[in-house]
């Protein structure tokens, strides 16, 4: 692979991305609201109010039960409160799938643009045209989508610890977040699936015409996360650090798969045929 000319590829997407309000506002707002808003909803709610009190807190509490035995079930289990019991339980857990749609939400936006928009702008066959082997494009459009949903994950990752840590001291007199299993998230997980889904998305935007179809068929890859953020509402699905583990591990031999196979799935003439009329 050209580095030189890779690098120039993926500073040319990322400032795309950066001049176009349309395509990065979306990409700030949703982690956003993740990191600091929900964790606040959660939180000050659970300082000034007695949950206790509440119809449904049976329904919430039972799900501790559920857990496998463990350090995460033991601390759960040894907090006085219900107000300290939920908290814990739902920072440290049941947000976890949300941190799993930011990447894959950036991944699908980037990714779709990434081919679909040289075609809009009529840039593609500059590209194609060029002295650049077709490794070098693909890797390339691959790393200008990965590297920013990774960074942005994890930025927001550290915001999140903050504002849990900042709101629940109180509650709790002692830091709270993160816990084993947001590191395995964090470092073993979110990168494997945000590599994955760029595989994907980028795919899609070479096969497409326009950024608006690749993105909506892109968009079918948040399906599985949400799948998995109910089950951890219903109690079917318990994320935990070993289910993370083996997750990743799957993830991880998807992407070298993929990664040996990368060259066949595209070639110029493709990219020709599929440009916008």
């Amino acid at each position: 692979m050209n580095k030189r000319a890779a690098k120039a590829i993926i500073n040319k997407d990322i400032r795309a991305i950066g001049s176009n309000i349309q395509l990065w506002l979306p990409m700030l707002i949703v982690p956003l609201v993740f990191s600091l808003v929900l964790p606040l909803v959660l939180v000050l709610p659970a300082r000034f109010t007695d949950l206790s009190t509440m119809g449904n807190i049976e329904q919430i509490v039972k799900l501790f039960s559920k857990l496998s035995s463990g350090p995460l079930q033991e601390t759960i289990m040894a907090l006085p409160l219900a107000q300290q019991q939920i908290v814990y339980f739902t920072v440290n857990y049941l947000f976890a799938p949300f941190f799993l749609i930011i990447p894959l939400m950036v991944a699908s936006i980037i990714g779709a643009n990434s081919f679909a928009g040289e075609k809009e702008r009529k840039t593609l066959e500059t590209l194609l045209f060029a002295p650049l082997d077709l490794n070098t494009l693909l890797w390339a459009k691959i790393l200008a989508a990965f590297l920013p949903a990774t960074f942005l994950t994890l930025i927001c990752s550290f915001l999140y610890g903050i504002t849990v840590n900042i709101a629940a001291y109180p509650l709790f007199g002692r830091i709270i977040f993160p816990e084993v299993n947001w590191l395995l998230l964090l470092l073993w997980v979110t990168p494997a699936l945000s590599l994955g889904a760029v595989f994907v998305n980028v795919f899609i935007s070479a096969k497409v015409k326009g950024f608006q179809e690749a993105f909506q068929l892109s968009g079918l890859v948040i399906l599985p996360v949400l799948g998995l953020f109910i089950g951890q509402l219903s109690g079917v699905l318990l994320v935990n650090s070993i289910f993370l583990w083996w997750s990743g591990a799957v993830l991880w031999l998807i992407d070298f798969l993929l990664v040996r196979k990368c060259g066949r799935f595209l070639n110029r003439n493709q990219l020709f045929t599929s440009q916008v009329s």
